[in-house]
């Protein structure tokens, strides 16, 4: 491993290549292109600016914003001012930011692009200095374009060593306020000389940053970018997405499963599944249809794909396989900076796993098929928090608190968490993630989540498509035999008594997913808890039919 800091390649770089360009930021529908220059300048003096206001090393930094240009800009000024940068979502809520702020002990917040900015109002202080981004979003005490123009460069950055502490990320909690997860320099070091490897980024290559760069998964493609001057694009609204994806042609793209189902089917609503399946069987055609799919996605100069965040369902992934797009499904957890284990490189064979650890990665199961993991990866520990550090460390062993299974191929696959489990009233324990995933075959079904804690079978609730007619009479028998195969595949214990079809869809903004898009199984368990009614008939159950 190169066990030079991210931040020691930044000005490697710069000195290299300074004109090379580095990032494209849309504004109102024009490309502003950023050079190494610009980007290592602005960002020394945003890092003389932190100085001037009496910070110290160590001190932490908040930031909150969409993905741009200055978000990874202002990481860089904070490590190159000996600081800890700590990242908030752009769609936290108002405990989430309240708590993050305190619970850090923050001196700062750069605050950015938002889609509301009714939470930053609400639960940023006014005691604490607020630096804005230049776009549209809540007052705050400094601009940073002011910024920019009252600092020089700092003389003498700060060059951190590989143990320094370079964030405290706060992971997406499911079920409870976030943990700070302590992370070093050398964890992303190691991070990206992983996905370098594996990945096989080749210096000059391309990549769009959409996914929340507060996530782990984006935070540490940001230490690749830099190592392999990868030129970064950024989108502009959820309006823009696919033009600019089109803009960018990545060479390697990834994303969540449930925008991949979306991707699937919007292509599917445009060509139909049977016309689609028929052309892709016919060996020239195919490859022309599925070429035209790939470019129209904007994906046609991507040479890797990934998935991760939640399982996959298979019959997706062969879907997307036979559009010339192999998905690598990847795991990791903000605890192990991100990537570490994946289907890489691509193996059909291991199709709905995560393949194998990385290089530099050590992975097992406990007794209780619980993934232990140790290596360079794997953070040391939650802040100021040494109660929770304890309890999920074990002989240097950190507890995952997924479970899974180990193919004859070596690979793991995910069958679920040890916390979502559930016992019905029959006192038989449930795992719902891989009753989801047989869910997840019906093309129509684009989110589902299995319920069941102390009732006499599990149920499942699941949202449509967009693309589905509802009620229509081809959706319903889909339905009715998806809800057929699927308890055919299971233990009795574990059979759905029905499949009901929620109104609205799980979003970020109804709480009902975290920043990261998981479900928060609590949350909508609570949120439909009064379906639980044993006169409830069985089959396929439409909401707007039970109120």
């Amino acid at each position: 491993m190169d066990n030079t800091t991210v931040l020691h390649s930044l000005f490697d770089g710069y000195a290299a290549h300074p004109d090379k360009p580095f990032f494209h930021q849309p504004i109102e529908r024009k490309w502003h292109t950023f050079t190494w220059a610009d980007v290592v300048q602005q960002a020394q003096r945003i890092a003389q600016g932190l100085h001037a206001q009496g910070f110290e090393k160590g001190d932490r930094i908040v930031i909150m914003s969409k993905n741009c240009a200055e978000w990874i800009i202002t990481d860089f000024a904070i490590a190159m001012s000996g600081m800890v940068s700590v990242p908030i979502y752009a769609t936290a809520g108002v405990n989430v930011i309240e708590h993050v702020i305190k619970h850090s002990g923050a001196k700062a917040i750069f605050v950015g692009k938002l889609d509301s900015l009714d939470a930053a109002k609400q639960a940023i202080p006014q005691s604490l200095l607020s630096i804005s981004f230049p776009y549209p979003t809540v007052e705050c005490h400094e601009k940073w374009g002011d910024w920019i123009k009252a600092f020089e460069p700092i003389e003498n950055p700060y060059m951190p060593s590989a143990e320094d502490m370079a964030t405290i990320s706060y992971t997406s909690g499911t079920t409870s306020l976030p943990k700070g997860v302590v992370l070093s320099h050398k964890n992303f070091a190691s991070a990206a000389d992983n996905v370098i490897t594996l990945f096989e980024i080749r210096d000059g290559d391309r990549s769009i940053s959409y996914l929340p760069l507060a996530h782990i998964t984006e935070r540490s493609l940001v230490a690749v970018f830099v190592r392999r001057k990868v030129e970064v694009y950024f989108t502009e609204n959820l309006k823009t997405f696919v033009a600019d994806i089109q803009h960018a042609s990545p060479t390697g793209f990834s994303s969540v499963p449930r925008l991949w189902s979306v991707f699937q089917a919007q292509v599917i609503s445009q060509v139909g599944a049977e016309k689609l399946d028929k052309m892709l069987k016919l060996p020239i055609i195919g490859k022309l249809v599925a070429g035209k799919i790939r470019k129209k996605l904007g994906l046609h100069k991507a040479r890797t794909f990934g998935s991760g965040a939640a399982p996959m369902s298979e019959s997706v992934l062969a879907w997307y396989h036979r559009l010339g797009i192999p998905i690598n499904e990847g795991w990791g957890m903000t605890e192990t900076t991100g990537l570490a284990s994946g289907n890489m490189p691509f193996s059909h064979e291991d199709l709905g796993t995560i393949g194998k650890p990385m290089p530099n990665i050590e992975m097992k199961l406990s007794a209780d098929s619980e993934i232990l993991i140790r290596g360079d990866l794997v953070f040391s520990m939650y802040y100021n928090d040494e109660q929770a550090t304890a309890e999920n460390f074990v002989d240097g062993w950190f507890r995952t608190g997924d479970v899974a299974t180990i193919t004859s191929t070596g690979a793991y696959k995910i069958t679920g968490r040890i916390k979502e489990q559930f016992k019905t009233a029959k006192g038989k324990y449930v795992m719902p993630v891989p009753i989801e995933s047989l869910l997840f075959a019906n093309l129509n079904v684009e989110q589902a989540c299995v319920l069941g804690a102390g009732q006499k079978q599990p149920v499942a609730m699941v949202v449509l498509n967009q693309s589905c007619k509802r009620k229509a009479k081809d959706i319903v028998q889909s339905l009715q035999g998806t809800l057929a195969q699927v308890n055919s595949q299971l233990e009795s214990h574990q059979r759905l008594d029905f499949i009901m079809v929620c109104s609205n869809g799980w979003t970020v903004e109804n709480d009902l997913l975290t920043a990261t898009t998981k479900v928060k199984r609590s949350d909508v368990e609570r949120h439909y808890s009064w379906l639980f009614d044993d006169t409830r008939p069985d089959g396929i159950l439409w909401e707007e039919d039970l109120h």
